[in-house]
């Protein structure tokens, strides 16, 4: 019987990492992927939908919209399912805490450093040689140096996040494995049987929940397995329609090489037709083609 939350689901990230009295669990994830002079001592949670002044009046929802007692802004989401524009979508959720620091009056421009971190069930980089488990995206010029520093995109690929227990090096690598297989375990591994994590996992323990929060919980897997079973559906349905396409080109080909292998033969196009099974209209065409390869 399962004992933890699957922290992929709405509601599972935001018990974790969402409610105020959590909010050292959040601070400890979050400082383990920010830099030292702009770690976290505590913070507060905003409210996570805000309108945006647009024609079409639009709502950004951000799961985790919280603010460092510091200054610094951060958005912290988990994202199920790889969407149409995603970077440009998470460039446009940035804009949202540049534009809450306007202030009216006499005001310099100043700008408190921003954050978005996504954790990704799924991987966006489509060419493989770029794949990364983490991306962290800062403003640079045509030399690679920086030239904004308070502007900061973090991308975590779940998927491509494939370290074992014993090769965990680092609190960072800990989060990572904790994030990964939270819904697979039984009891607390050793290597993170230490006070934060101990705290997560009781936050996280199905058995801690109350009958609201457990319905509620049970709502948003059923939810999380629905998207899961339609997006495998959808990508098994586009392999085999690939695999369809490659199948009837190599079959193509096959015919096309056949009836120009009889065409230098001298064999007419109904022949050639009837031994291919191709169409008067392609025979034609492999015919032209054939004639202009003639010397």
């Amino acid at each position: 019987m399962q004992t933890y939350i699957n922290p992929y689901t709405d509601f599972g990230f935001k018990k974790l990492f969402g409610e105020e009295a959590n909010k050292d669990i959040l601070i400890d994830f979050l400082n383990q992927l920010l830099p030292e002079h702009h770690h976290i001592k505590d913070l507060t949670f905003r409210n996570p939908e805000q309108l945006a002044d647009l024609p079409l009046e639009r709502n950004a929802i951000f799961d985790i919209h919280c603010e460092a007692m510091s200054g610094e802004k951060f958005i912290v989401e988990m994202q199920k399912a790889k969407v149409k524009y995603f970077k440009d979508r998470s460039l446009f959720y940035l804009t949202f805490p540049i534009r809450d620091q306007a202030q009216k009056g006499d005001w310099d421009f100043r700008l408190e450093p921003i954050y978005f971190i996504a954790i990704l069930d799924f991987e966006y980089d489509e060419e493989e040689e770029l794949r990364k488990f983490r991306r962290d995206i800062t403003l640079k010029d045509q030399d690679g140096t920086v030239f904004f520093d308070k502007l900061h995109l973090k991308f975590l690929q779940m998927p491509l996040f494939t370290k074992q227990e014993h090769e965990l090096e680092t609190r960072f690598d800990k989060w990572c494995y904790f994030l990964k297989n939270l819904e697979r375990f039984d009891e607390i591994p050793q290597i993170l049987n230490e006070p934060i994590f101990q705290r997560a996992f009781n936050t996280a323990k199905l058995a801690n929940l109350t009958s609201e929060q457990r319905d509620r919980y049970e709502r948003s897997l059923l939810n999380y397995r629905d998207w899961y079973s339609i997006m495998k559906t959808a990508l098994e349905e586009a392999v085999e329609k690939a695999e369809r396409k490659t199948e009837i080109r190599t079959q193509l080909k096959t015919q096309e090489n056949i009836a120009q292998n009889m065409m230098t033969l001298g064999l007419d196009d109904a022949t050639i037709a009837t031994a291919t099974g191709l169409s008067q209209e392609q025979i034609q065409r492999l015919r032209r083609e054939h004639d202009e390869q003639k010397p």
